[in-house]
């Protein structure tokens, strides 16, 4: 995960991991459950307490993106999850092959639901903020920016 705003590359989750990350003024604590299978089953059990979302999709992993719309669609039309802004990470575009920005926003169904990265404010969307950033973690940029822009949804 992050530490003092630079990420690093991880395994798979397949057990909870909990981190404080900092980048620049905005300190979160990161509850990273894992996108397995059974990871999935608990998510829902933390949603009460997040003021946020990440999530992190491979961008180089093309046969999972119906399972991602699927996972994805779940979450933004949960009633736990209505005002929280969720930030969606296409990781890994440092790879060959790796699915572009537009590819992502067709292929996930965001095209009409992303708030836009201006500093639009809470009040004027219809719904709650959801923005896709293309990163390269391994890299390390594109995610910076992603949090900057969840930092202004965060009470």
């Amino acid at each position: 995960m992050l530490k003092n705003g630079t990420m690093g590359q991880h395994s798979p989750t397949y057990q909870p991991v909990v981190e404080e990350i900092t980048i620049g003024k905005l300190k979160l604590m990161t509850f990273d459950r894992g996108g397995h299978q059974q990871a999935r089953r608990v998510w829902r059990d933390y949603y009460p307490a997040v003021n946020a979302l990440v999530f992190v999709i491979d961008a180089c992993d093309k046969q999972r993106l119906p399972e991602s719309k699927l996972e994805l669609d779940l979450i933004l039309s949960d009633e736990l999850l209505k005002d929280r802004p969720v930030l969606i990470l296409g990781n890994k575009v440092d790879l060959p092959g790796a699915a572009s920005k537009q590819q992502l926003l067709n292929d996930l169904g965001l095209n009409h639901l992303v708030s836009g990265k201006d500093k639009t404010t809470h009040s004027q969307l219809k719904s709650h903020p959801v923005e896709l950033y293309m990163c390269s973690i391994l890299n390390r940029h594109g995610y910076k920016e992603g949090f900057e822009w969840l930092g202004q949804y965060i009470d």
